[in-house]
């Protein structure tokens, strides 16, 4: 067996993966042909993952003229513990204001470790539906997909 097919992810390790990380990072091609690189904070989504911009940003506007980003969550700080998954993935934006909503609050409550569908504090609502109407869905759902784990090598290379 190669070492890339060791240090390969299933399906399920690619989905726990994208449970415990938290950050993305999303290149879309700028207006002059270039790659436009932006962290995000996520959450895991139908076998991708969502998120939320503004609507004005530079990655909302890169993405409406091409609906397609290659997305990169990545950890580790030496070569026996990097992981990773990079994927291509066609791109769905939302405009829809209850949607976007919806889409923030389940945002916020993870990165506030609530528990995932509580109710939402009436604040947290509140600030949520203030922000949604600036703010533009983003649904990655991947085309291409290619995983690493270098934790199952045991520190044999």
């Amino acid at each position: 067996m190669s070492r890339r097919d060791q240090i390969r992810m299933t399906p399920d390790e690619v989905q726990a993966y994208f449970a415990e990380q938290k950050v993305i990072n999303v290149a879309s091609i700028g207006p002059k042909g270039r790659p436009h690189l932006a962290p995000l904070w996520y959450y895991p989504h139908e076998g991708g993952v969502a998120t939320w911009t503004y609507g004005s940003s530079q990655k909302a506007k890169n993405l409406r003229r091409l609906a397609e980003a290659t997305v990169l969550v990545e950890s580790g700080e030496s070569y026996e513990q990097l992981c990773g998954v990079s994927f291509e993935a066609t791109v769905e934006l939302i405009d829809d204001t209850p949607v976007v909503t919806q889409m923030g609050i389940t945002l916020m409550q993870r990165y506030s470790g609530a528990e995932p569908g509580a109710r939402p504090a009436p604040e947290l609502e509140a600030f949520v539906a203030g922000q949604a109407p600036k703010r533009v869905g983003l649904i990655f759902r991947p085309t291409k997909l290619t995983s690493w784990d270098h934790r199952k090598l045991a520190g044999v290379y």
